[in-house]
């Protein structure tokens, strides 16, 4: 009788046909990084008005939010690599024009087509990924995914030290790292995945079933596209040098790495709106704290901790609003929720940059933590509210958390559900 093949093994296999794919996405994360922060700053440079820098970076998610919808039609005509490469063509062209053009309306217009490819790209490679996971290694897959992406994101924000943003280089590398992303993929030999696309549940129907998960998603959303799109605007008119700029933004990456899986494993152990709570909460006193904490000018080091901790208390809280929402949904329910999910998380990402940024013109920089702590403030009391209205899942019906990114499309979270319904339906 054949033995069964043990995890390692099978993991390995799938790294040895995932390779390329890991190493292609992990270089367009570094394009990723340095793209929106060496933006925030040039705008800021240029003297756009902070509302108007938010309407350009939150243009970046209504791309997004377009890209991820119709990328999977274009997949189906023409397969992965040939999707992928067009997109990395687009996007590597579009930076480009950004350094050329040094205009309001043409920059609105450029992020919009960078959101899209960059979804498109995503779609790509997540969904790709998925078909190379089994149910065995589907976890360990999507953790290095993640190891991948948080690691070329925050040294991608380092970049910006390279040169300086009223130049050319910094749009040049960034479109160099996007064009050589594609590489990998074109040069694997590995046989592409079948794509199908899912049918959505519908918003309304969604609330219904989790309306913490909802306001979870949008909250986090907001919130992620908030910092990563003004946050190099806030440094900068604290007065922070660039090298400062790339550390301050690095730090909120480094912080979300650490803590991601001890939030996740609380998750998992206790009733995840406790957690939602008592984390939504502390994560309003980090950013409450974080203001403070900018105006000692005379330690850094303050600083950098405190915009950690709150960044690492903020975003890895999308993780756990999807793995709530997978509590309180069907297996049937749980992949056809991902469209609706990744919408949430989108809509919320688009309207942020845009409400801060007016926060800011209208009540000073310290408008920028002050808002995102009275979003989580306000996050973790609807949470506490939603705990008397519904008896807690019990802890044996739990999923597992799995980390997330916010910028993860519907073949992601279809993958997380898809882990989530195989340990609800076991083999």
């Amino acid at each position: 009788m054949p033995t069964k093949p043990s995890q390692s093994s099978t993991l390995i296999v799938s790294l040895k046909s995932s390779w390329a794919l890991l190493l292609g996405f992990g270089i367009l994360m570094l394009g990723d990084g340095l793209q929106g922060t060496l933006l925030a700053v040039r705008a800021d440079q240029e003297g756009f008005p902070t509302t108007v820098t938010g309407l350009i970076m939150s243009s970046f998610y209504v791309g997004f939010l377009s890209g991820s919808v119709l990328t999977p039609k274009v997949m189906v005509q023409v397969g992965h690599i040939r999707t992928f490469a067009a997109l990395a063509a687009l996007a590597s062209a579009t930076i480009l024009v950004h350094a050329v053009f040094v205009q309001i309306s043409v920059w609105i217009g450029l992020r919009l087509i960078s959101g899209f490819c960059f979804a498109g790209l995503y779609v790509v490679a997540e969904s790709w990924l998925n078909d190379r996971a089994t149910n065995r290694t589907r976890g360990q897959l999507l953790s290095m995914y993640m190891v991948v992406t948080y690691a070329g994101v925050g040294v991608g924000q380092l970049f910006l030290n390279l040169a300086d943003p009223r130049g050319y280089p910094l749009f040049v590398l960034t479109s160099v790292l996007i064009s050589l992303a594609v590489v990998p993929l074109l040069l694997s030999a590995n046989k592409t995945p079948k794509f199908e696309e899912s049918i959505s549940i519908s918003l309304k129907d969604l609330y219904r079933i989790s309306p913490l998960g909802i306001v979870g998603m949008f909250m986090v959303g907001l919130v992620t596209a908030t910092f990563f799109a003004l946050g190099p605007v806030y440094g900068q008119r604290l007065g922070l040098d660039l090298k400062s700029i790339s550390y301050f933004m690095a730090s909120a990456v480094i912080g979300t790495v650490i803590l991601q899986w001890p939030i996740g494993a609380l998750s998992d152990r206790y009733d995840r709106r406790i957690v939602l709570t008592i984390t939504t909460l502390l994560t309003a006193l980090a950013a409450f704290t974080c203001v403070p904490a900018s105006l000692q000018q005379n330690s850094m080091l303050i600083l950098y901790l405190s915009v950690s901790l709150f960044a690492g208390l903020a975003l890895p809280l999308y993780s756990v609003c999807i793995a709530y929402t997978n509590d309180h949904l069907t297996p049937n329910q749980m992949i056809s929720a991902s469209g609706a999910l990744v919408l949430v998380g989108g809509l919320g990402a688009v309207i942020g940059p845009i409400l801060v940024a007016i926060v800011m013109d209208q009540f000073g920089n310290n408008g920028f933590f002050w808002s995102m702590g009275t979003v989580h403030l306000v996050t973790g009391l609807f949470a506490f509210y939603r705990m008397t209205k519904r008896a807690s899942t019990p802890l044996g019906k739990q999923g597992l958390t799995t980390p997330t990114a916010m910028h993860s499309s519907s073949s992601a979270i279809e993958s997380i559900q898809k882990r989530a319904k195989d340990e609800a339906t076991p083999d």
